[in-house]
Order: C-alpha cells, then structure tokens, then sequence
C-alpha cells in the first residue's frame, strides 16, 4: 500500500509539472518582471501591497493563459521540432481538451481578479494582449509572414504598461516608452533562437527570417534591431524618467548585447546564435532591474 501511495503521488507531481511546463514558466517570470518594475515606476513610493499582489497574479494567469493555447495550435508543429517535441501535448502526457480547458479557466481567473480588484483598463489590455499572442499570432502570423515576431512581438511587449496602468489607470508616455524598448528588443532576442534552430523551422514550415530569407540576412537583421535596441534604451534618461544610474547600466549592457550581435554576423563561432539569444535574455533582465534600483535610489544626478 505504502509503495502505492509513493507511486500515486510521483505519478501526480508529473501531472503537475507537465501542467506547470504548460504555462512556459521561464517566460512568463521575464514578462512579470517587466510587468512589476512597470508597477514601481508608475508610483513615487513602494506600490500599494493589494494591487502589487492581485495585478501580478491577474496578468502572470493571463501569460500563462496565452502559452497554454500556443501550446495546444503548434502542437503539430512542435512534434517537428526538436527542442519541441517533449513538451506535454507532443508527448502526450496532457491532450489538447485538458490544455484547453486550464487555459480557460485561467484567463476567467485572470480577468475577474484584475477586473475587480485592479481596473478595467487593465484587465481588458491584458485580454487584449492575450487575444494578440494566443489568436493573432498563433494562429495566423507565425504561419503568414516572417515578419511574424515583429508584429506579433507587440503582445509579448504589453507588460510592463499592464503594470503601468493597474497603478495608474492610465496609458501614459514613460509606459509606451517601457513597451517599444521590449518592441524593438524582440526581434534580435527571437531571431538568434531563429538562426540557431533554421533546420527545424524548415522542417516544420514555419516562414521563419532565416528560412525564407537567409542566415546572413537575418543576422543583419538582428545587429539593426541590436543597434535600435541601443538608442531607445537610451531615450529614459534623455526624458528625465531615470537617472545616471539607468544611463550607465544602459549604455553598458546595450554594448554587451551589441558585442554580441556584432561577432553573429562577423565574427561567427560555433553557438554563437545560441549565445547572442541567451545574453538578450540576461539584457532584458538587468535593464529592468536597472529601471527599478534607479527609481528608488537616491542617485538621479543629471549631466
């Protein structure tokens, strides 16, 4: 009995991680984070705890909402790919009803907690951005265009102005600042993945840059949009929306990510793609850390 208990829960806790892989976890962290210092800069002093808890959880169940319904359309897609081919639904382990009903619930859950306790505003460009990556993107870019990710990307750049407006309840500029350097930042963040895994996207019919284009395209491609990504990661403190502190955590990550870029297309090494897409993960990362220490130290020095 005592094994059978052990066996049933070990059989349960797989269920669940494969619900939770579901979600796409590692990427719904990185939008909460842009989400959160969203929140922290849209107030003067440390965000009301009720709204800080109740956004949060509204717009993460709606990020994970969306990844689930990606999940149950690529599902033939991903039985192509090989860095797909294990996830839950390929593998079998959930069907599509069961994903489709978790989505569901989740984006009720979603709504009704940023509807009621948030704003209205909130909750219906939450569900906007939701219908953007789940249905617009999903189902019909990425199948219809290689520029799919930079079109579709906006949904993916929504965040940090969801936690804007959940203090706020209002679109205002430093937010849509917030959401074009996420804009810009995707294209060169998803098309080193791109480049990495052109045989796969071939195999599986996806119109991909690199696939309909050309590796070296689409490198140029990446160190442009690298080089944008520079500029306007700049213009906050060009506004006076951060200070000195942001100025240099800009000016040196954005050289980082542009080394990177740079040896992409010059310089080529094995796993260089590889590598430029995981230092545009870090960047993202430390830039809005960045954004948050410098709104609330006392370091606002001007030049």
């Amino acid at each position: 009995m005592k094994s059978l208990r052990i066996s049933k829960t070990t059989v349960d806790m797989h269920l669940l991680a494969q619900y939770v892989e579901l979600c796409k976890p590692k990427v719904v962290l990185l939008l909460l984070l842009t989400a959160v210092v969203g929140m922290h800069l849209a107030s003067p002093r440390l965000v009301d705890p009720l709204i800080f808890i109740t956004a949060t959880v509204g717009i993460g169940l709606a990020a994970c909402s969306a990844a689930i319904v990606n999940h149950v359309v690529d599902q033939n897609i991903d039985v192509l790919m090989r860095r797909t081919q294990r996830r839950p639904i390929p593998s079998g382990a959930i069907n599509s009803f069961q994903a489709l009903l978790f989505s569901l619930v989740l984006a009720v859950m979603a709504m009704a907690i940023l509807w009621y306790w948030v704003n209205s505003l909130t909750a219906l460009l939450t569900l906007a951005g939701l219908i953007g990556y789940a249905l617009v993107y999903t189902l019909y870019l990425k199948h219809a265009t290689p520029q799919n990710i930079v079109i579709g990307g906006l949904s993916g750049a929504l965040p940090p102005l969801l936690g804007w407006t959940s203090v706020t309840n209002s679109i205002d500029r430093e937010a849509v600042l917030l959401v074009i350097i996420i804009f810009v930042w995707t294209p060169a963040h998803f098309w080193a993945l791109a480049i990495d895994r052109v045989e796969d996207y071939k195999r599986a019919n996806i119109p991909m840059l690199p696939v309909t284009h050309g590796i070296e395209f689409t490198k140029w491609n990446v160190l442009f949009y690298t080089l944008a990504l520079y500029l306007v990661s700049l213009i906050p403190y060009v506004i006076g929306m951060s200070g000195l502190l942001y100025l240099l955590a800009a000016i040196g990550l954005g050289a980082w990510f542009l080394y990177y870029a740079v040896e992409l297309k010059f310089f080529t090494k094995p796993g260089s793609a590889l590598k430029t897409f995981y230092v545009s993960i870090a960047y993202l990362f430390y830039l809005f850390i960045a954004l948050l220490v410098d709104h609330y130290l006392p370091l606002q020095w001007q030049w």
